[in-house]
């Protein structure tokens, strides 16, 4: 394999046509490269007559790879067709055709980035058409981006057409907020508002949002394409090139109904944690899940009563979900088969960490306070990281060791991590039909102090009256 020297960056122009049809690509590499790749296997469906820009040379494609003469080439000329690669993804089913959404691992042939390799973008758009990726913009004023290596934990989405888009100061952030165009009119104003609470509401965890530059993108739709009648249907997070939060909104719904709904704050608060490797997701959701629920408490959305109940029903449905698995088996088995083993072990070992930190400090230390560091000095990450990896990082940001130890006791145990013991000492007592919470237990401090706010982390937003 021909690699570029240290630190090699590579420039694209990318135009696309005013129909949105085809996207022509020139890339200058920063020297010969034999190795060319799209991250999909369906990329090759779709290229058009790749070759050396000179002309001469034209290159086949062999699976996800074009095959490069030997010696490398220094550049690379092909086109895609654009609007047929957008129907790889159902998401364009459900978008005005104003708007073509299609993920970069269908039209971006590179070559592979290695330490701090990046990738330069330039675009070339014709009167009237935007477009929106996960990458870095290089500057405000023109469509120029880069990227370098990334996680990859799905396949972000770029979009090309007429969209509104927004950025915003929140929390210590510039959060680049798209919203697509839809068959109806939208009013963008109050789903930028609702978008700044929701990030504010992140930042209750340690007083700023986690990555100073995500982007969030507003798909709205006018039914549930999974069935039920949610106000968001569906959310996820993309570290692809970037971090990208995507939202499905239902507009049938009124914007005030999007404060109540859990979904965005669970979303957002993966930012909390680096992209983990898929057996370990069970922290990763579990974490996102104890901070949707506290940080909801904290900016007022649930009452604390709210808050313990759905903590406690989460933490009996994990219990009671695939018993003979531990949660790193739960998690490689797969989601359909021990979902709530997955979602709630992790909220589990989220809770005994926060409320051990609390005590051991007399409440000066929290969980809070340990991913805080952790964003300080690691986050956002351009690597996939394993739970045993991040729970030992976390203990070098303690006076005393802890997240090693919990994550030793639970995570390849079958069975399920009993907070049970731990709840009645917060003075969470519950049965069948409710949760009643005491002021008699000995650690029924540390539990009024996971769901309020503290005087410094006070910048949530409220929701509209």
């Amino acid at each position: 394999m021909i690699l570029p020297g240290p630190g090699a960056a590579h420039d694209y122009t990318i135009a696309v046509d005013s129909s949105l049809q085809r996207l022509s690509v020139v890339a200058r590499f920063s020297g010969p490269v034999d190795v060319i790749r799209a991250d999909s296997s369906y990329a090759r469906r779709f290229l058009d007559r790749a070759t050396d820009c000179s002309g001469r040379r034209i290159l086949k494609t062999s699976g996800r790879r074009l095959r490069v003469p030997q010696g490398g080439v220094h550049c690379l000329k092909y086109e895609v067709d654009l609007r047929a690669a957008a129907t790889v993804s159902r998401m364009q089913t459900l978008l005005d055709p104003a708007n073509v959404v299609v993920s970069p691992t269908l039209w971006m042939w590179r070559p592979p980035l290695q330490g701090d390799d990046e990738i330069r973008v330039r675009f070339e758009l014709p009167a009237g058409i935007n477009v929106s990726v996960p990458w870095q913009r290089i500057d405000a004023a023109s469509n120029r981006y880069s990227f370098g290596a990334s996680p990859r934990s799905g396949d972000a989405i770029a979009v090309f057409g007429d969209f509104a888009s927004a950025t915003e100061r929140v929390a210590g952030a510039n959060l680049r907020i798209v919203v697509l165009r839809s068959g109806n009119a939208i009013e963008i104003s109050p789903l930028i508002d609702w978008v700044r609470a929701t990030a504010e509401n992140v930042a209750l965890a340690y007083g700023r949002f986690p990555n100073p530059a995500a982007r969030v993108v507003l798909i709205p739709v006018t039914d549930n394409p999974w069935g039920g009648d949610s106000a968001i249907p569906f959310g996820r997070v993309v570290r692809d090139g970037g971090e990208t939060i995507e939202l499905l909104i239902n507009e049938h719904h009124p914007i005030d109904e999007y404060y109540d709904e859990w979904t965005p704050t669970h979303e957002f608060s993966h930012l909390l944690l680096p992209y983990l490797k898929r057996e370990q997701r069970w922290i990763a959701e579990g974490f996102a899940t104890y901070y949707q629920n506290v940080l909801l408490a904290r900016a007022g959305r649930y009452s604390a009563e709210q808050a313990w109940e759905k903590l406690v029903a989460g933490l009996e449905r994990g219990r009671d979900s695939a018993p003979n698995l531990s949660p790193n088996e739960a998690a490689a088995d797969g989601i359909r088969n021990a979902r709530m083993k997955i979602y709630w072990s992790g909220v589990a070992l989220a809770l005994m960490a926060d409320a051990e930190l609390r005590r051991r400090s007399d409440g000066a230390e929290s969980l809070d306070s340990v991913l805080g560091r952790l964003q300080q000095c690691c986050l956002p990450s351009d690597h996939s990281w394993t739970g045993r990896e991040l729970f030992a990082k976390l203990d070098t940001l303690v006076a005393e060791p802890l997240f090693l130890d919990l994550y030793r006791q639970y995570a390849d145990t079958p069975g399920f991590p009993d907070a049970r013991p731990l709840l009645e000492q917060l003075g969470v007592r519950s049965s069948r039909q409710s949760v009643r919470l005491s002021n008699d237990a000995p650690l029924a401090w540390i539990r009024r102090d996971l769901v309020n706010v503290p005087a410094d982390r006070d910048t949530a937003a409220s929701a509209p009256q």
